[in-house]
Formats: C-alpha cells, structure tokens, sequence
C-alpha cells in the first residue's frame, strides 16, 4: 500500500495526481466514484490527476477525509511538484545564458570551492547566479559589471570584470559569515599598532588567524583569497554595513613588504576615506585618495623621521637587521621601503631578508 507518512522530496517531475491514482486504484474505485466522494466533477477530478487544477487548502482537507493521511501531506505534495516544475523551466531558460561562463573564471571557482561544478550549463549558470546573490545575469551586470567597469587596469595586467566580481564576491560571502564588533576608529588605529609588531612573524599560520581576530574586534572582517587569471587587484576595501568593513588581499604578491604594505594601505583607505565607496587596488592607479593610502602605509611602516635615516643606512644584512630591530619591524620591509625610495635597486642580494609566503590556497 503507498505510505503517505514519508516525507515527499521527488528529484522528479511527477504530478500529484499520479498518488492520487495509486490511491483510488488500490481501493478499487472509478474516478467517477472518487469524484462523488469528494464532491468534485469528474471534469475537476480529471484535471486533478492531470496537474492542471491545484491543490488549494480545501482540496487537500477533501483529500485527507476521502483518501487519507494529512492535509499537510498534500499541500507539500503540491508544493513540491510546483517548485521542481518550477525549477525544470527556469532550467530551461537558463540555457540561453550559458555564454555568460565565459566571462566567469569557473575553474578557479571550483578549484578554491566557491562554487559547484555542473555538467550541465544552465545547472552551472544556475549555481553561478546562486553564488552571486542574483536572480539573473542582467541583475549580475547591474550588480557587478556596471560598477566595476570604472576601474581600469594598468598596462601590464589584463583586467576581465567576471574574475574581478568573482573575487570580490567571494570576500562578501566570507565577512558576512564573520563575526565582527561594530566598527571602532580609534579601536582600528590601536588594533594597527599591535597588528605592526606581527610583520616579523614569518609563518602565515601564525600571523593570519591573530591578523583576523584583532580586526574582528574593531569592526574589520579580514578575507584573504586568491584573485583568479583577469583579476590584477592586490586588495580592495568597502563597506558592507555602516559597522562592518570588508578589507580584502588577493595573496598575489608573496613576500612579506607586498603583503604588509597592502594590508596598510587598505587600511588607509578605511580610515581616511568615505563609506560608500569601494576601493579596488590595481597596478598603476593613481589617484589622490590612492597616495593617501600609500602615505598612510608607508609612514604607518616607517615613520618620516626614521626615513630620513635610510639613505644613511649602508647596504649590508647587519646595518638593515639592526635598523629594521631598533623601530620594531621585519627586514624585508625595509629592504622593500628602500628599494620604493631608489635607495637600493631591485636586483640585490638582500631581497633575500624578505620572507616569502607558501600560501595553503595559492
């Protein structure tokens, strides 16, 4: 006998009607007989068991009385049978979209878990929308395309809005799973000064998840994630409520002056610039909001008065340790700063005081 005390969750399209029928056939009747006991035409009836005519609340208190189970039971069955119609011909729909993965770095995606991989395109685009937060790619280009379009790359990296918004997208999904406090100014300024200490720490597994917890708690959700191949930024910064910031790196430059340096220079951003903007660091930009970033990095690193001492410095490991030790910083970010000041060129042995990074997701 069918049990209608399962839970009905179909991975197919089978109309209500079809346990409709099971049911009156096991008890033997017509339709014209079921149609008498449940007060229906057999015209109803047969739209009934056809899908055509919907389960409404009265129909499925008829249904409880004369066939049995729950009022309950039907209306899901209902329900769940216009959900995966539903979702049958949105699929279908969606097929004409499948150009739009082109623009998307849906391997890197899938690689760093962001999304699902799908053999079939429209169930890919589907994912691909579910991911964004979008119902549509005309909603995804008026989301991420439009605004996005504002930022050019330099010369030297190809910028492709998809990868660009993919990247982005992935850092708002992991803040909003943040916990943070409410964003504290001058708590973020304190939180920096501590943060400045962990730069002579050379194990990411170490700094990072102290880097994310002291953020938190003045209000700054840290994400670091790979940007995918058209994705040039080495960070970005917005707002994603009034007390919540999102500062992002991208885990593109690997050593260790890069990544603190970016890490300021986001900062710098937070605390000097608007709410509502969104900034998205590229190779190449200038602009008076960007050097003011990079002002607020490089003296937040190295103070102006202990820059003044730099060009005195003579290039050995021995007088930069000894430097780098004595205003509390690592090496290789004065190497870095040095280097920025064409104090020291880029070719030299003492890259070799940087720390490089073997990132787990990079």
């Amino acid at each position: 006998m069918t049990d209608l005390s399962a839970t009905f969750s179909p991975d197919w399209i089978s109309v209500p009607g079809d346990t409709i029928l099971d049911l009156i056939e096991e008890k033997g009747w017509s339709q014209a007989e079921f149609a008498r006991r449940i007060a229906y035409t057999t015209k109803h009836v047969s739209q009934l068991i056809n899908g055509k005519a919907t389960i409404t609340e009265d129909t499925a208190l008829k249904l409880e009385h004369v066939l049995g189970s729950t009022a309950r039971f039907w209306l899901n069955r209902e329900v769940q049978y216009r959900e995966v119609l539903a979702r049958t011909t949105a699929l279908k729909r969606l097929e004409k979209d499948a150009d739009w993965l082109r623009e998307l770095p849906v391997s890197h995606m899938v690689k760093y878990n962001w999304i699902n991989k799908y053999s079939s395109k429209a169930q890919q685009v589907s994912e691909c929308l579910s991911f964004f937060g979008v119902a549509s790619v005309e909603s995804w280009r008026d989301q991420y395309a439009g605004p996005l379009a504002a930022f050019r790359a330099s010369d030297a990296f190809e910028k492709k809005t998809g990868a660009v918004a993919a990247w982005l997208r992935q850092g708002e999904r992991v803040a909003t799973k943040m916990a943070t406090a409410p964003f504290n100014k001058q708590l973020f300024k304190a939180t920096l000064i501590e943060l400045r200490t962990l730069t002579a720490e050379t194990d990411p597994q170490v700094f990072v998840p102290r880097l994310v917890d002291l953020c938190a708690t003045a209000g700054v959700a840290v994400v670091l994630e790979p940007a995918p191949v058209g994705c040039p930024a080495s960070g970005a910064t917005r707002w994603m409520a009034k007390d919540k910031a999102l500062l992002m790196l991208s885990l593109r430059y690997k050593t260790n002056d890069h990544l603190w340096f970016s890490l300021l220079h986001e900062a710098g951003h937070l605390l000097l610039h608007g709410k509502k903007m969104l900034f998205l660091e590229m190779k190449g930009l200038d602009s008076e909001q960007e050097n003011e970033a990079n002002k607020f990095a490089g003296d937040f690193l190295i103070p102006p008065a202990q820059l003044e001492r730099l060009p005195m410095l003579g290039h050995t490991t021995a007088e930069i340790t000894t430097f780098a030790k004595a205003i509390r910083i690592a090496s290789g970010i004065v190497v870095g700063r040095m280097q920025n000041e064409h104090i020291l060129p880029w070719a030299t042995p003492l890259n070799a005081l940087k720390v490089t990074y073997a990132w787990d997701k990079a």
